[in-house]
Order: C-alpha cells, then sequence, then structure tokens
C-alpha cells in the first residue's frame, strides 16, 4: 500500500530511523537536562524546538538546500562554525552557572539551567548543523521510488515518520530526566557534577562539528 506513495524498503526504513534516533546528539542531551533541571514542560518545550528544527532541516534538504550545502564550501563553513560556536555558547554557560557562579550561593541551592528561551534554543541546535541537511536528503532518497511523480508525497511520510520516532524517543528522555530531577535534588554534589558534565559534552560536540570536514 505504502509503495503506491513512493515510499519503497519501508521497514528497513524504519529500522535505520530507530537507530539514528537512539544516536546521542546534542539534540537529545538538551531536551534531557531542560527536563531535568526545569520539568517536564520545559523538556517539551526543547523536544517542538527540536522537532521544528529537524522539520525545517527536512524540508530545506527537500527544495534542495542540501546541494547547496554541498557544492558550496563558504556556505557550509558558515553554518558549520555557527553551530559549533553555539554548541561552545550553550557548554560554557552551563559550566559557568554549575561550577562558578553557583560558589557564592547557598549549599542547598541546587544548580540549574535557565528558563529562558528553552524552545529557541532547541531549534537553534537543531538548524545549526548543515551535515544534517545532507544526511536526510541522502538518506530519504534511498527510499523514494524513482518513478513516483510528486516526490514531495514520500518526502513527507519519511518525513513524518522519523519525527513521529524523533518525539517518542525525546518524550522518553523528557520523562526519564524529571525522574532524574527528583533523585538529583537530594543529591546537590552529584548535581552539579552531571550539569558540569552535560556542559563539557556540549564543547565536545561543539570541537567535533568545528573539525569536521
Amino acid at each position: 500500500m505504502i509503495e503506491n506513495l513512493g515510499v519503497i524498503n519501508l521497514w528497513t526504513y524504519i529500522i535505520g530511523v530507530v537507530f539514528i534516533t537512539l544516536i546521542p546528539g546534542p539534540n537529545s542531551i538538551f531536551v534531557l537536562t531542560s527536563s531535568a533541571k526545569q520539568g517536564v514542560r520545559e523538556g517539551y518545550k526543547a523536544a517542538f524546538g527540536v522537532f521544528l528544527g529537524d522539520a525545517t532541516l527536512i524540508f530545506l534538504a527537500f527544495i534542495g538546500v542540501a546541494s547547496l550545502v554541498r557544492t558550496s564550501p563558504l556556505f557550509f563553513s558558515v553554518i558549520k562554525y555557527a553551530g559549533a560556536a553555539y554548541l561552545f555558547y550553550l557548554g560554557s554557560k552551563i559550566i559557568y552557572t554549575t561550577l562558578i557562579k553557583r560558589e557564592n550561593h547557598a549549599a542547598n541551592d541546587v544548580p540549574k539551567v535557565s528558563r529562558e528561551h528553552t524552545f529557541r534554543k532547541a531549534f537553534l541546535l537543531s538548524l545549526t548543523n548543515p551535515k544534517t541537511i545532507i544526511f536526510y536528503v541522502s538518506f530519504f532518497v534511498q527510499f523514494v521510488s524513482p518513478d513516483y511523480p510528486n516526490t514531495a508525497v514520500p518526502f513527507f511520510i519519511l518525513g513524518s515518520i522519523l519525527e513521529a520516532f524523533s518525539m517518542a524517543y525525546l518524550s522518553l528522555l523528557i520523562f526519564s530526566g524529571a525522574t532524574l530531577a527528583s533523585m538529583l535534588r537530594q543529591r546537590h554534589t552529584l548535581a552539579k557534577l552531571s550539569n558540569g558534565c552535560i556542559g563539557t559534552l556540549f564543547l565536545a560536540f561543539g570541537l567535533k562539528l568545528a573539525l569536521a570536514s
């Protein structure tokens, strides 16, 4: 039935999507952090930011921006370094808030990630990775029938499946984060350590993106 809509090898695609979704990255780490430190509501703000960012990248891949990113080294570099800088900014801010700024606070003051602009931060985090656009078009094209007259239909179906799996996984992270938060509130040293590790992860993701060819 799905073949009539231009999608081929659906179950192979779904298996690939599951593995892709489970790979840890800055998006999932940010969603987990937001829910752990600010609750389920902020976690879903982050998740919807990632959702919209990914949807935008899928649309850009469909209309051909992936070709521009691939063929224009300058355009690719601008987006790549902007993304790396943003990851460095998030990581540095978390580490500063956790290890430096909080030193002057009371011992029972649990480190928190700012509530400000959670959705916007997650959206920018998802959007500032040029390799993702190229990946989407390279991955999707393998499951689109070359004989189907309107590629927008299979692209929409494949994108919807990917987003559904992504949101289900992020929801799991959100409620896991909320559970983790209740544990960390009773263990202040562990809370500071986890925040420091998360900040370091963002710095590492930024370094990896900056050094990627």
